[in-house]
Protein backbone atom coordinates (compact mmCIF):
# COMPACT_ATOMS: atom_id res chain seq x y z
CA UNK A 1 0.00 0.00 0.00
CA UNK A 2 1.54 3.50 -1.19
CA UNK A 3 1.91 5.78 2.18
CA UNK A 4 -0.40 8.83 1.78
CA UNK A 5 0.91 12.05 1.36
CA UNK A 6 0.22 14.70 4.30
CA UNK A 7 -0.07 18.53 3.91
CA UNK A 8 0.74 20.01 6.90
CA UNK A 9 -0.06 24.17 8.17
CA UNK A 10 3.24 24.62 7.38
CA UNK A 11 2.64 23.44 3.72
CA UNK A 12 -0.55 26.22 3.89
CA UNK A 13 1.90 28.89 4.70
CA UNK A 14 4.08 28.06 1.74
CA UNK A 15 1.32 28.32 -0.16
CA UNK A 16 0.29 31.48 1.20
CA UNK A 17 4.06 33.13 0.66
CA UNK A 18 3.84 32.27 -2.90
CA UNK A 19 0.76 33.87 -3.36
CA UNK A 20 2.33 37.17 -1.54
CA UNK A 21 5.21 37.55 -3.24
CA UNK A 22 3.68 36.15 -6.82
CA UNK A 23 1.04 38.83 -6.64
CA UNK A 24 3.22 41.98 -4.94
CA UNK A 25 6.42 40.67 -7.57
CA UNK A 26 3.56 41.29 -10.35
CA UNK A 27 2.03 44.39 -9.10
CA UNK A 28 5.32 46.33 -8.35
CA UNK A 29 7.37 45.03 -11.50
CA UNK A 30 10.21 44.22 -8.64
CA UNK A 31 11.46 41.23 -6.94
CA UNK A 32 9.87 40.05 -3.81
CA UNK A 33 11.11 37.04 -1.44
CA UNK A 34 10.79 35.34 1.76
CA UNK A 35 13.20 34.05 4.18
CA UNK A 36 13.58 30.71 4.33
CA UNK A 37 13.58 30.62 8.17
CA UNK A 38 10.19 30.73 9.50
CA UNK A 39 9.26 32.05 13.34
CA UNK A 40 7.09 30.00 15.68
CA UNK A 41 5.22 33.10 17.24
CA UNK A 42 2.64 32.54 20.05
CA UNK A 43 0.43 35.57 18.93
CA UNK A 44 -0.47 37.59 16.30
CA UNK A 45 -0.40 41.33 15.91
CA UNK A 46 -0.88 44.38 13.67
CA UNK A 47 2.44 46.54 14.49
CA UNK A 48 3.48 49.76 12.75
CA UNK A 49 3.54 51.80 10.51
CA UNK A 50 0.82 50.09 8.37
CA UNK A 51 -1.43 46.95 9.43
CA UNK A 52 -3.45 44.55 7.33
CA UNK A 53 -5.65 41.77 8.54
CA UNK A 54 -7.87 39.43 6.91
CA UNK A 55 -10.25 36.49 7.84
CA UNK A 56 -10.51 33.43 5.91
CA UNK A 57 -13.17 30.40 7.41
CA UNK A 58 -14.73 27.38 5.04
CA UNK A 59 -12.40 24.12 4.97
CA UNK A 60 -10.46 25.91 7.43
CA UNK A 61 -10.39 28.49 9.64
CA UNK A 62 -7.38 31.57 9.94
CA UNK A 63 -6.34 35.12 10.26
CA UNK A 64 -3.51 36.86 8.01
CA UNK A 65 -1.74 39.74 9.17
CA UNK A 66 0.43 42.03 7.15
CA UNK A 67 2.91 44.25 9.09
CA UNK A 68 4.90 47.23 6.53
CA UNK A 69 7.60 49.72 7.52
CA UNK A 70 6.51 52.76 5.91
CA UNK A 71 10.01 52.37 3.85
CA UNK A 72 8.74 49.05 2.46
CA UNK A 73 4.86 50.02 2.04
CA UNK A 74 5.72 53.33 0.49
CA UNK A 75 8.29 51.15 -1.91
CA UNK A 76 5.61 48.54 -2.72
CA UNK A 77 2.65 51.42 -3.17
CA UNK A 78 4.94 53.96 -5.51
CA UNK A 79 6.32 50.84 -7.81
CA UNK A 80 2.93 50.06 -7.98
CA UNK A 81 1.52 53.62 -9.12
CA UNK A 82 4.53 53.66 -11.93
CA UNK A 83 3.92 50.28 -12.99
CA UNK A 84 0.43 51.60 -13.95
CA UNK A 85 1.61 54.57 -15.43
CA UNK A 86 0.99 57.22 -12.68
CA UNK A 87 2.26 60.43 -12.62
CA UNK A 88 4.81 61.24 -10.26
CA UNK A 89 2.52 63.86 -9.18
CA UNK A 90 0.16 61.96 -8.44
CA UNK A 91 1.74 59.66 -6.14
CA UNK A 92 1.38 59.88 -2.71
CA UNK A 93 4.61 60.71 -0.58
CA UNK A 94 3.53 59.66 3.09
CA UNK A 95 3.13 56.31 4.17
CA UNK A 96 -0.35 58.08 6.38
CA UNK A 97 -2.28 58.73 3.29
CA UNK A 98 -5.26 57.42 2.45
CA UNK A 99 -3.82 56.26 -1.22
CA UNK A 100 -1.27 53.77 0.21
CA UNK A 101 -3.13 52.10 2.56
CA UNK A 102 -6.05 51.63 -0.19
CA UNK A 103 -3.69 50.87 -2.46
CA UNK A 104 -1.81 48.11 -0.49
CA UNK A 105 -5.18 46.92 0.79
CA UNK A 106 -6.40 46.07 -2.62
CA UNK A 107 -3.15 44.43 -3.49
CA UNK A 108 -4.14 42.46 -0.07
CA UNK A 109 -7.27 41.48 -1.39
CA UNK A 110 -5.60 40.19 -4.40
CA UNK A 111 -2.73 37.66 -2.50
CA UNK A 112 -5.68 36.40 -0.42
CA UNK A 113 -7.86 35.86 -3.67
CA UNK A 114 -5.26 33.98 -5.34
CA UNK A 115 -4.23 32.05 -2.16
CA UNK A 116 -7.76 31.11 -1.67
CA UNK A 117 -7.65 29.86 -6.13
CA UNK A 118 -4.64 27.66 -4.95
CA UNK A 119 -6.18 25.85 -1.54
CA UNK A 120 -9.41 24.83 -3.63
CA UNK A 121 -6.96 23.53 -6.63
CA UNK A 122 -4.14 22.08 -4.17
CA UNK A 123 -6.20 20.85 -1.64
CA UNK A 124 -9.91 20.23 -2.81
CA UNK A 125 -11.42 22.63 -0.45
CA UNK A 126 -13.00 26.07 0.03
CA UNK A 127 -12.21 28.84 1.82
CA UNK A 128 -13.72 32.30 2.02
CA UNK A 129 -12.52 35.80 2.91
CA UNK A 130 -13.52 38.99 5.01
CA UNK A 131 -12.34 42.40 2.85
CA UNK A 132 -8.64 43.23 3.96
CA UNK A 133 -8.90 45.94 6.44
CA UNK A 134 -5.51 48.56 6.09
CA UNK A 135 -4.78 51.13 8.25
CA UNK A 136 -2.10 53.24 9.53
CA UNK A 137 -1.08 52.50 13.32
CA UNK A 138 1.33 53.74 15.54
CA UNK A 139 1.13 51.35 18.44
CA UNK A 140 0.86 47.34 18.54
CA UNK A 141 -2.62 46.11 18.19
CA UNK A 142 -3.24 42.24 19.27
CA UNK A 143 -5.81 40.25 16.75
CA UNK A 144 -6.85 37.25 17.67
CA UNK A 145 -9.26 34.74 15.55
CA UNK A 146 -12.84 34.86 16.81
CA UNK A 147 -12.96 30.93 17.25
CA UNK A 148 -12.38 28.32 19.40
CA UNK A 149 -8.98 26.78 18.38
CA UNK A 150 -8.39 22.97 19.63
CA UNK A 151 -4.48 23.23 18.68
CA UNK A 152 -3.76 26.92 17.85
CA UNK A 153 -0.51 27.29 15.73
CA UNK A 154 0.90 31.01 14.28
CA UNK A 155 4.03 31.68 12.32
CA UNK A 156 6.09 34.82 11.61
CA UNK A 157 7.52 35.54 7.74
CA UNK A 158 9.96 37.90 6.83
CA UNK A 159 9.98 39.45 3.51
CA UNK A 160 12.41 41.75 1.52
CA UNK A 161 11.79 44.20 -1.08
CA UNK A 162 14.01 45.03 -4.43
CA UNK A 163 15.63 47.77 -2.26
CA UNK A 164 16.21 45.58 0.86
CA UNK A 165 13.16 47.45 2.60
CA UNK A 166 11.38 44.51 4.90
CA UNK A 167 7.78 43.81 5.87
CA UNK A 168 6.29 40.70 8.19
CA UNK A 169 3.55 38.25 7.41
CA UNK A 170 1.42 36.69 10.30
CA UNK A 171 -0.50 33.39 9.52
CA UNK A 172 -2.92 31.99 12.80
CA UNK A 173 -4.88 28.85 12.27
CA UNK A 174 -5.69 25.79 13.41
CA UNK A 175 -3.40 23.17 13.29
CA UNK A 176 -4.14 20.76 10.79
CA UNK A 177 -2.73 18.73 7.94
CA UNK A 178 -4.84 17.17 4.71
CA UNK A 179 -4.19 13.76 3.57
CA UNK A 180 -3.83 12.61 0.06
CA UNK A 181 -5.77 9.45 -0.44
CA UNK A 182 -5.13 9.15 -4.33
CA UNK A 183 -3.52 10.90 -7.03
CA UNK A 184 -5.72 13.56 -9.09
CA UNK A 185 -4.71 16.25 -11.66
CA UNK A 186 -4.63 19.51 -10.37
CA UNK A 187 -6.11 22.04 -12.48
CA UNK A 188 -3.82 24.54 -13.77
CA UNK A 189 -5.50 28.02 -12.38
CA UNK A 190 -6.42 30.41 -15.75
CA UNK A 191 -5.07 34.15 -15.45
CA UNK A 192 -8.02 36.24 -17.26
CA UNK A 193 -4.73 38.28 -18.24
CA UNK A 194 -3.29 35.61 -19.70
CA UNK A 195 -6.61 34.79 -21.85
CA UNK A 196 -6.72 38.43 -22.91
CA UNK A 197 -3.22 38.45 -23.75
CA UNK A 198 -3.03 35.58 -25.57
CA UNK A 199 -6.15 36.35 -28.01
CA UNK A 200 -4.73 39.61 -28.71
CA UNK A 201 -1.49 38.31 -30.08
CA UNK A 202 -3.77 35.45 -31.79
CA UNK A 203 -5.89 38.55 -34.14
CA UNK A 204 -3.05 39.94 -34.30
CA UNK A 205 -1.10 36.95 -35.89
CA UNK A 206 -4.29 36.58 -37.98
CA UNK A 207 -4.31 40.23 -39.10
CA UNK A 208 -0.16 40.33 -40.00
CA UNK A 209 -1.31 37.03 -42.16
CA UNK A 210 -4.33 39.00 -43.98
CA UNK A 211 -1.81 41.66 -44.76
CA UNK A 212 0.90 38.85 -46.08
CA UNK A 213 -1.72 37.22 -48.54
CA UNK A 214 -2.75 40.46 -49.34
CA UNK A 215 0.55 41.42 -49.97
CA UNK A 216 1.54 38.31 -52.23
CA UNK A 217 -1.58 38.38 -54.10
CA UNK A 218 -1.07 42.60 -55.10
CA UNK A 219 2.30 41.37 -56.19
CA UNK A 220 1.20 38.40 -58.55
CA UNK A 221 -1.14 40.91 -59.95
CA UNK A 222 1.09 43.54 -60.97
CA UNK A 223 3.31 40.77 -62.45
CA UNK A 224 0.73 39.43 -64.52
CA UNK A 225 0.56 42.88 -65.85
CA UNK A 226 4.23 42.61 -66.71
CA UNK A 227 4.85 45.77 -63.62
Amino acid sequence: MSKSKVISTDDILATLCHSVTGVLTSASGNGISYSAMVQKITRTCMRPDIGCFVLFDGGFTGLVITNFTSQAAMEIYGDYMRNMGMPEDEIAHSHLSDDVSNVLGELMNQIVGDFTSKVREQLHTSITQNQPKMMAINKQVQISVDTTMDRPQARRVTFTTSKQNIFYLELAMDKTEFIKLHDFDIAEALDPDDIIENEAKKKAEKENAKDVVQDDADDDFMAGLGL
